[in-house]
């Protein structure tokens, strides 16, 4: 009998990279959505046809209770979440109850069900904010710079409050940022690579964005699935940081996508003071030690190579 595994947020990025590592690996692949008209499946359209869709919210612990015991997995992978650090400063209630109670609910409803459950949570690089040292580790201490990064903090150590407390199989990743062609067009790897495209067609002239100098450690979301999944294939649960180790600033970010254009960047990158967060996190960079030696996991795709996919991939969306 095939594995089954509930992946929450699977109409997402991550989600959608998840659910076809899953399907490959022989995998029964359920996925928990809400009842909402604005629910996009654009992502997992290609492979709905083998997925089982599951109504559930979480906000509602009942509705998180009830699909476990519909679909009875054997894992868990929680990755919904209100995700795009900027919404966060102007909806903090709503980033709370999703991104930070969210989690107790999803791991109160596998205590209750069945605790043999393997839980994998989602965990972010934002929870380091103002970086207490350079790189970050497992080790390195929090200090969450904006209301998305507090709530990851809080859903990071419940999930380790119910792992030592009821002996959960309940793992973490701390995962740096992770871009795609599928990335959502907010963030601003995406927002850079969608706008050059536009530019390079002819449809619009500049892309408007906020501090140039920030760094961030960049890697390709179907990569870093591969490390959630195996952090479940353990005998004992643990957290893990996934990341490349190395840094680019949204400067080269911009220089890289332009040039694989045919570009300049300069003359196409206009500073907006409106894209300047409140409390900015200026470096993350990520030691993936840890992961490499135990979960043998690396990253296949570079830098260069990601952004050069996601501008390919903006071009041709728009040439068809």
């Amino acid at each position: 009998m095939a594995t089954r595994a509930l992946i929450t947020g699977i109409t997402g990025q991550d989600g959608s990279y998840l659910a076809e590592l899953l399907l490959d690996k022989g995998y029964e692949v359920f996925g928990l959505v809400r009842r909402s008209s604005s629910e996009n499946f654009e992502r997992i359209s290609h492979i709905q046809d083998r997925l089982t869709l599951l109504s559930g919210d979480l906000m509602d612990e009942v509705s998180l209770i009830n699909v476990i015991r519909d679909s009875r997995p054997r894992e868990v992978y929680n990755l919904a979440a209100q995700s795009f650090v900027q919404t966060s400063w102007s909806q903090p209630v709503l980033t709370s109850e999703t991104t930070a109670l969210g989690v107790t609910r999803m791991l109160d409803a596998i205590r209750l069900v069945d605790p043999e459950i393997r839980f994998y949570q989602a965990s972010s690089s934002e929870m380091f904010g103002r970086v207490r040292a350079i790189p970050q580790s497992e080790t390195t201490e929090f200090y969450p710079r904006s209301p998305y990064g507090v709530a990851k903090v809080y859903g990071h150590w419940i999930t380790v409050n119910y792992r030592e407390s009821y002996q959960l199989h309940a793992s973490s990743g701390i995962l740096f940022n992770h871009e795609s062609p599928r990335r959502g067009l907010e963030f601003v790897t995406r927002k850079v690579t969608n706008g050059v495209a536009r530019i390079k067609m002819g449809i619009d002239r500049e892309i408007r964005l906020g501090n140039l100098d920030a760094q961030r450690d960049w890697g390709f979301a179907g990569d870093y699935v591969k490390a959630m999944w195996a952090m479940l294939q353990r005998d004992e649960p643990d957290d893990f940081v996934i990341a490349t180790g190395e840094t680019h600033s949204v400067r080269e970010l911009c220089e890289v996508a332009f040039a694989v254009a045919g570009l300049n960047w300069e003359d196409h990158i206009k500073i907006d003071p409106a894209f300047l967060r409140p409390a900015e996190v200026d470096l993350l960079v990520g030691d993936p030690s840890k992961a490499q030696e135990i979960l043998d996991w690396k990253c296949d795709v570079d830098f260069y190579g990601l952004i050069e996919m996601m501008v390919s991939s903006d071009l041709d969306a728009l040439r068809s």
